[in-house]
């Protein structure tokens, strides 16, 4: 799902209404139903006062109307006009003349933040000051208002995104709404992917509001939203004749003295993940770990009994994992070199192979060509640096996939994965439950048995992501997020993939 610009929607705005034909005014309707709808499933109590503080353009428009339909459906909805510049929309100006006027819906105009008096506590304030037309971090009498809605300890709801953050941008300062939930018409927007955000954006919701398909034929973007369309249309059905062979041989590079735990983890995730065959490269110290806790899995003895030291041979494997747990002795970073130079077969590097590659930063120049990488924020930055911002993270990290030619997968709660095309993908699979020691062990045991089995490096980072984060929130629901570990991830692989199945059987055969 492509993710776009604020000025890309408004062009998909006047896109639709030149297609149908529709106006701005109908199209603003059509929003708000579906917005009242979703209001009013998300909460049914007639009880509750709603205050909807307006803003005088589109955004403010958006939030008289809804008032409106509330007032048809016998709530308790108050609209505030923070009118202080006395410049409106039209269409601000026409909803306001729509408002019942046998005073069902109280209606007040502030001029100043002055005006702002507290409210009780149970109040729900809806934040329609202004929406994705923003562009530029807001100053003076607005600040000063929204600095006030945040000492206030109701429950705020913005509509489209909360005021004062920019919608594609790093937006500085703390004049921006701290929304409890954020609800976003079509698409989601870029801020919302990001931790600086965290707090002003809540949990959040889209919806369509029916605009032309057409226009994604003709507008391109480099940001997208990875979903379960998307993901389910990768997967390779299994043809009934298949043998073991058929969905490849993968090594896992793994572990070490105190650190096996990363290699049982790594290796079970990769068998869950569909590969015919796996094995398993660790110290001696791993022989009874491995052959106890993975039967499944073949090992292959290193000729140290604490540390990974030597090549094996590498041409019976289709895809190879390394990195976790494996420690970072001189021994280990000669064998990590040597590998990755004379390696033909796609690779993943995670944990500590990430680490040795960001202390030899001239490594750069033998780093064969689409190899994926999975490091966290702190593996990221000793790799690239360190940036002032998310958003300047994010071009950084889409910056180095182009011109290493690698797929970089940066892992968070919307773990962003960054293709060499420059493209980058925002996974919407996943919980704060995923937030526990070996996830990423699982992660990198996952992309390496997609990769065995045929995927291209870009299909196994994107699935494999997806199909994680799923089986993440299938354990969160079984288990709970505080009570989750690891390995119950893996447990769950297999109802991910069933979801993901089922989704690609219903798929039309051009999807």
């Amino acid at each position: 799902m492509k993710i776009y610009s604020a000025a890309q929607t408004r062009a998909w705005d006047a896109f639709t209404m030149d297609r149908e034909p529709i106006t701005s005014f109908e199209l603003m309707n059509r929003a708000v139903q579906v917005l009242s709808d979703w209001f009013i499933h998300t909460y049914p109590s007639r009880i509750r006062p709603v205050l909807i503080l307006c803003g005088t353009g589109n955004n403010g428009g958006d939030g008289v109307a809804l008032a409106r339909h509330l007032c048809w459906e016998d709530y308790d909805a108050k609209v505030v006009v923070c009118d202080f510049n006395g410049k409106h929309s039209e269409d601000f100006d026409r909803q306001m003349a729509l408002l019942p006027s046998n005073g069902q819906v109280q209606i007040e105009i502030w001029h100043n933040a002055a005006d702002f008096s507290p409210m009780p506590a149970n109040v729900l304030v809806i934040d329609a000051l202004f929406g994705s037309g923003l562009n530029r971090v807001l100053e003076g009498v607005w600040a000063d208002l929204v600095m006030k809605i945040n000492a206030l300890p109701n429950e705020v709801l913005s509509i489209d995104l909360p005021s004062g953050l920019l919608a594609d941008q790093h937006t500085p300062g703390h004049a921006v709404v701290h929304a409890d939930r954020t609800f976003s018409f079509e698409r989601p927007k870029k801020a919302f992917f990001f931790a600086e955000n965290a707090e002003r954006v809540g949990e959040w919701t889209v919806r369509s509001i029916g605009l032309s398909p057409a226009y994604e034929k003709e507008a391109d973007s480099k940001e997208h939203c990875l979903t379960l369309v998307e993901a389910s249309s990768w997967v390779k059905p299994r043809a009934k004749f298949a043998h073991k062979g058929t969905f490849g041989h993968a090594l896992l590079i793994a572990g070490s003295f105190g650190k096996m735990g990363a290699a049982v983890l790594c290796a079970r995730a990769c068998l869950r993940s569909g590969t015919g065959l796996l094995s398993v490269h660790s110290p001696r110290c791993g022989n009874l770990v491995l052959q106890t806790a993975v039967p499944e899995a073949m090992y292959s003895p290193d000729k140290r009994a604490k540390y990974w030291s030597a090549i094996p041979d590498l041409d019976a494997y289709a895809a190879i994992g390394i990195g976790p747990g494996i420690d970072r002795h001189p021994e280990t970073i000669l064998a990590l070199q040597g590998l990755i130079q004379s390696c033909k077969s796609p690779v993943v590097l995670d944990a500590d192979a990430l680490n040795i590659l960001s202390e030899n930063p001239d490594w750069w120049v033998f780093i064969p060509k689409r190899v994926v990488l999975t490091p966290h924020v702190k593996e990221f930055e000793r790799l690239f640096g360190v940036s002032t911002n998310d958003f300047q993270r994010h071009e950084l990290q889409r910056a180095k996939a182009v011109e290493h030619q690698v797929t970089i997968v940066l892992k968070g709660a919307h773990t962003c994965i960054a293709l060499p095309d420059g493209s980058c993908w925002f996974n919407t699979t996943g919980n704060a439950g995923m937030a526990t020691g070996g996830s990423g062990d699982v992660l990198t045991g996952m992309i390496t048995g997609l990769l065995a089995q045929g995927y291209a490096p870009e299909e196994a980072a994107l699935l494999g992501v997806y199909l994680h984060g799923l089986a993440g929130d299938f354990a969160a629901n079984r288990y709970g997020e505080t009570g989750m570990i690891a390995g119950d991830l893996i447990k769950c692989i297999p109802e991910a993939w069933n979801k993901l199945k089922s989704r690609h059987e219903d798929l039309p055969e051009t999807a």
